[in-house]
């Protein structure tokens, strides 16, 4: 099975860092969160791993050869041109991440303990189009799930803002984990082009195919997307 981590964020929320480096070679207790997501994945025996980098692309690139990928086969995906965000940065790796099985997508700044054998279980079992874990932690943007863990909506309480794709009466809201288990056919069904996000193509294809909601609450989590959160990081993950 093939990965991609998402690493090519400016990551304007991570400042003073990210004015002089990546935020994908932040320090969480003495590694760098992408060197954090590459030996999670090898945990799994997840080895072939793309990289896309447009953020000081070189610091990335200079550290994943002087760490020999920390013992993984890691493909960079350049995006120096243009910040395509998530579904972008998927859709210009389709031809490194083109084959007959799943695949997995994972952001750099986020780290779980999300037990991938079971997402991926999951995945099998129910056969839809994308499996992505979900939890009970609170946020300001949610997904919103019915009854079954299908994906419906989404949701800003903050601005009350909503997007529904199917229009179900209770629905149940839960936070994104980013963490991604997708058919390869996603790559025949995205619609949109250049810079965009992949909750976009979730809402645009949960009308029409099924995409599910892994819950994994009480598993370790955290977004590690501001200076602040690195010590909840280093409490967590040692």
């Amino acid at each position: 099975m093939k990965a991609m981590i998402f690493s090519a964020g400016l990551g304007t929320r991570f400042k003073p860092w990210t004015d002089k480096h990546p935020k994908a070679l932040a320090i969480v207790n003495g590694k760098s969160l992408l060197q954090r997501n590459i030996e999670y994945l090898q945990k799994y025996n997840i080895t072939d791993v793309v990289v896309n980098v447009h953020h000081f692309t070189d610091q990335i690139i200079n550290v994943v050869k002087e760490n020999n990928g920390w013992g993984s086969n890691i493909i960079i995906s350049d995006e120096t041109d243009e910040v395509l965000e998530t579904g972008g940065g998927l859709l210009k790796a389709k031809y490194l991440l083109n084959g007959d099985e799943p695949f997995i997508t994972l952001n750099v700044d986020i780290l779980t303990d999300l037990d991938l054998n079971k997402l991926i279980a999951f995945h099998h079992q129910h056969k839809p189009l994308i499996s992505f874990g979900i939890t009970n932690r609170k946020t300001s943007r949610y997904f919103l799930f019915d009854e079954n863990n299908h994906l419906c909506g989404w949701r800003n309480v903050k601005t009350n803002e909503e997007k529904i794709s199917i229009n179900k009466s209770n629905l149940i809201q839960k936070a994104y984990s980013c963490v991604v288990v997708f058919e390869p056919e996603i790559f025949s069904l995205i619609r949109q082009r250049g810079k965009f996000s992949l909750t976009e193509t979730y809402l645009d294809l949960a009308s029409e195919h099924l995409i599910l909601g892994y819950d994994h609450s009480g598993d370790k989590f955290v977004d590690v997307g501001k200076p602040e959160s690195v010590a909840e990081a280093e409490n967590l993950f040692l």
